[in-house]
């Protein structure tokens, strides 16, 4: 047996995210996520366990360690989350506990545990709760800031256990959990877990993550992406995604053409929709035999995420 910090990590949220993307890509998504979640573990000398779905079993023999981790996952999301969409933002509620584990085969098994899962499941989305355990193995002047909730009643134990809720938001924390410079983030420009696509005319390229969708073409500055021609209505067509599916629709007065990479086959619009399966144009305003007509490319680009070097994938 070896004594033990537990964390476990449960996402949520993704009820509404597979109902938006789709099952493969809202899949895609959350594995990526997860995989993130266990590489910053690692990055502060924890161990993977295993990987549940939408969970993430983690454990620690520092404890200060699996408290810093567990505070900067949520610090680091708190960031992108700012940036994502009510119907795609998958949140995370935290549990921790600090015992003796038994470690058979890889995987962990012990009171520590079993507490942890539990308080993973009491959290809120964007909570972290320990055992008192934790809190107290961290010694008198640790810097961190919890509030205690008092001594609950956790299933599978016969004696309640006092429990805190750490308060990781950077404007309750002490200058000691202050991140610093030289720690991997994700940037948000780049940063993309969902995928999105590519919009270009003329000398004009401009990427957009699912993110930022629905998103607006138009003649009007106010638009999303800008084509300046007199036959572009001034919010001429939107993109959004479905179930998983780009979806194309023309709001316009003169109607939109699209034709797929590969094929001569054109969709003509008139406020109609149809779905964006692979790259291809976008024709506004007039048709494609129209050799003046604007026409607007379109890329579709996968997911991805950057994980700090040394962690599960990069």
């Amino acid at each position: 047996m070896a004594e033990l910090t537990i964390a476990f990590v449960d996402l949520t949220g993704s009820v509404s995210v597979f109902e938006t993307l789709g099952n493969d890509r809202a899949t895609k998504a959350v594995t990526k996520l997860t995989q993130w979640i266990g590489s910053m573990g690692v990055e502060h000398g924890g161990t993977v366990v295993k990987m549940l779905g939408d969970g993430v079993l983690m454990s620690f023999s520092n404890n200060r360690h699996a408290v810093d981790a567990m505070v900067q996952i949520q610090q680091e999301h708190a960031k992108r989350l700012q940036q994502w969409p009510e119907r795609l933002k998958l949140m995370m509620q935290i549990g921790m506990a600090r015992g003796q584990v038994v470690v058979v085969d890889g995987d962990c098994f012990g009171d520590a545990v079993n507490v942890a899962s539990r308080l993973s499941d009491l959290a809120g989305p964007e909570q972290i709760m320990a055992t008192d355990t934790v809190i107290r193995k961290l010694g008198a002047r640790h810097g961190v800031r919890s509030r205690s909730l008092g001594p609950m009643r956790i299933k599978g134990r016969v004696e309640p256990c006092e429990v805190f809720r750490i308060e990781w938001q950077p404007e309750m924390l002490s200058e000691f959990l202050t991140l610093p410079a030289d720690l991997h983030a994700l940037n948000p420009v780049r940063e993309s877990v969902f995928g999105g696509i590519e919009l270009a005319w003329l000398d004009t390229t401009q990427p957009f993550n699912l993110t930022d969708l629905p998103l607006k073409i138009g003649r009007v500055p106010e638009a999303d992406f800008v084509v300046s021609d007199p036959r572009v209505s001034r919010m001429h067509a939107s993109i959004d995604i479905r179930s998983g599916n780009y979806v194309l629709e023309d709001i316009s007065s003169y109607g939109t053409w699209v034709r797929f990479a590969g094929g001569d086959n054109v969709i003509a619009l008139r406020r109609q929709e149809c779905l964006l399966h692979s790259n291809g144009e976008i024709a506004m305003g007039a048709p494609f035999s129209d050799i003046s007509a604007p026409v607007v490319s379109f890329r579709l680009v996968d997911g991805h995420v950057e994980i700090a070097p040394g962690g599960i994938e990069k």
